[in-house]
């Protein structure tokens, strides 16, 4: 009896430690990925969480490669494109109080638009991108919710209609915003107070030039210009997947793929994309995911709601060969994809 308990008591130890190498059996690999120079250095920061648990976070590089400062985890990266994420939750919010319908076209919001086209674009378009609007005083180049065409305008006019509707500057709404959400050290880009922000670097070859200017002004703020961590952005994933931010509908709305838009990040194919959320389907799971690029940063922020994961990658270098944008974003995607962390399946709509 007593071997027989033995033998029993074995055989459990040794599926809970074949289980638990197979939920880490990413780790390695993310080293390698980050660790490895060819063909394109990795400089910045990796988080992987579960349910609120950190289950990877190393950082590599350096901050200043004049100076050979090394990346410290909790130092800030421009966030670019995931800026916008931010806006549409503040749009949503502003539904939700019925203070703008998204059906509505934008001259309802911003009279002073002199074109024709602001009674035909809806807010809507602006948060999908398929308005047209490449210029606020030009003719649109294609009809409004005809085609996908990814910028920066819209979301800048977004910034504006808030701005209007609330009566308070876009930096005043969302430094509200972080606060409720603790995010401490999550700000909007001010070149006068840079706090803890990190150099951003054009990768060439894994030579590093330093960008001694950014393109961030007060107009794109909306769009591009949210300073965070990977910390911070993994409280903003848990508010927004998890954590009811956004009430049921208007989240829905956020996250159903009312167009289409290819990332080689994802793939070649086309993927379902929301209000600044894309809804990827791949290897039997739905999950969503956001990127970033630009101003010597690159930014991927992903969750996988089926079994609460985050994966948020945060660079400050940006490659100059576009060949590899988002790199080694795609290849650490890949990993989580295929780890034991992910085990369940989702529709991509749930909370």
């Amino acid at each position: 009896m007593q071997l027989k308990l033995t033998g029993f008591l074995f055989t459990l130890l040794s599926l809970s430690i074949t289980k638990a190498q197979k939920t880490d059996d990413f780790s390695k690999k993310i080293d390698s990925v980050i660790t490895n120079s060819d063909p394109i250095k990795f400089n910045g920061t990796v988080l992987v969480t579960k349910a609120g648990k950190v289950k990877y976070a190393k950082t590599f590089g350096y901050s200043n490669f004049s100076n050979n400062i090394p990346l410290k985890s909790d130092d800030q990266f421009e966030i670019m494109s995931n800026s916008k994420q931010v806006t549409a939750v503040l749009i949503l919010k502003e539904v939700e109080k019925g203070n703008i319908n998204l059906q509505s076209p934008i001259k309802k919001y911003l009279p002073d638009l002199t074109e024709s086209w602001a009674d035909l674009v809806t807010v809507h378009q602006l948060l999908n991108h398929t308005h047209g609007i490449v210029d606020t005083e030009k003719p649109l180049v294609f009809k409004p919710g005809s085609q996908f065409k990814y910028g920066n305008l819209s979301y800048m006019l977004l910034g504006e209609i808030l701005a209007k509707i609330s009566g308070k500057t876009y930096v005043e709404l969302a430094d509200e915003l972080f606060r409720k959400l603790n995010m401490k050290n999550t700000f909007c880009y001010n070149k006068d107070n840079k706090r803890g922000l990190v150099n951003g670097y054009m990768n060439k070859e894994n030579n590093f030039e330093k960008v001694e200017k950014s393109f961030i002004n007060n107009d794109n703020l909306p769009a591009a210009g949210i300073v965070s961590t990977v910390h911070d952005l993994s409280l903003w994933n848990t508010a927004l997947f998890e954590g009811g931010l956004l009430k049921s509908g208007t989240f829905k709305m956020m996250t159903s793929p009312t167009t289409k838009s290819q990332h080689d990040v994802f793939g070649k194919e086309d993927m379902g994309f929301g209000y600044n959320v894309r809804i990827i389907k791949e290897s039997g799971l739905s999950y969503y995911a956001v990127t970033g690029l630009g101003d010597g940063f690159t930014c991927l922020n992903v969750h996988f709601p089926s079994d609460d994961v985050n994966l948020i990658i945060l660079e400050n270098q940006m490659p100059r060969n576009s060949d590899y944008w988002s790199y080694k974003e795609a290849l650490i995607k890949n990993i989580i994809l295929k780890s034991g962390l992910l085990t369940g399946l989702t529709d991509g709509n749930e909370k």
